[in-house]
């Protein structure tokens, strides 16, 4: 009897305004999560997490944890090896390409950060999933396979 009344709770509360999906494709409120299906070469897992409010992006989280669930931007090692191999500090192109998502609202529309390029491509198809599910209110893991 509770399966069947759980059931029309949920039927009911997808036809009405503001149910389970954004109307007109808008955003819906929350936390939501896109990450790379398996690690790559060098053993990191990418991963973004955006947070919306009324439509927007309204701050986000661009990076990579190992399979001990240590995140990149906090390995100085990681940092400085990258560094003197592109010129590039990874901390850098994090803050670039979460900050011009912020301010342009589409992962398309940020540009590369040379050095950056398969950081650029991971953070487009995870950016993109994660509004996917932020379109249709699904606070699940969006699971995505990177080049």
């Amino acid at each position: 009897m509770k399966f069947l009344w759980l059931v029309a709770v949920i039927a009911i509360s997808a036809l009405l305004p503001g149910g389970c999906r954004g109307q007109d494709g808008e955003m819906r409120d929350g936390y939501y999560t896109a990450e790379a299906a398996a690690f790559d070469d060098e053993g990191w897992k990418d991963f973004i997490t955006i947070y919306v409010a009324d439509d927007k992006i309204v701050t986000a989280e661009f990076n990579a944890r190992n399979s001990s669930g240590f995140v990149r931007s906090w390995d100085p090692v990681y940092q400085r090896m990258k560094r003197a191999e592109t010129g590039l500090h990874p901390s850098e192109y994090l803050r670039t390409y979460t900050g011009e998502l912020l301010n342009l609202q589409n992962p398309a529309k940020v540009l590369v950060v040379v050095g950056a390029e398969r950081q650029h491509k991971a953070f487009q198809l995870l950016t993109e999933a994660a509004i996917v599910q932020a379109k249709a209110g699904d606070k699940t893991i969006a699971f995505v396979e990177l080049p």
